[in-house]
């Protein structure tokens, strides 16, 4: 399964967001699936800056073609806009990994 992983970025910090991501990306891996990490993104603005509006359309892009959204814990703007774009595509969301089966 194709899974958009959502998660605090600016709120705290950055790089540990990023890195925490990274994480449940490998969990996810481990489990069969294929993660999408937009948090990633952090390397590509660190080279070609961009504002959060560009981040967030690209994002949604690759949000519609994923199969199920998990929206990690902590607060986040952009991942609660992520969380209602997947509701309204009718995806499934999670709450904790282990809610998703391998």
């Amino acid at each position: 399964m194709k899974i958009y992983v959502a998660s605090p970025y600016s709120n705290g910090n950055k790089i540990a967001n990023v890195r925490r991501s990274i994480v449940i990306g490998e969990e996810l891996s481990a489990l069969g699936h294929t993660p999408f990490l937009p948090l990633l993104n952090h390397f590509w603005d660190k080279l070609f800056p961009h504002d959060e509006k560009f981040w967030l359309n690209y994002d949604i892009k690759w949000l519609e073609v994923c199969d199920a959204l998990l929206r990690l814990d902590g607060e986040s703007k952009g991942g609660d806009v992520e969380v209602a774009v997947a509701e309204r595509l009718g995806l499934r969301v999670y709450y904790n990994l282990e809610d998703i089966n391998g």
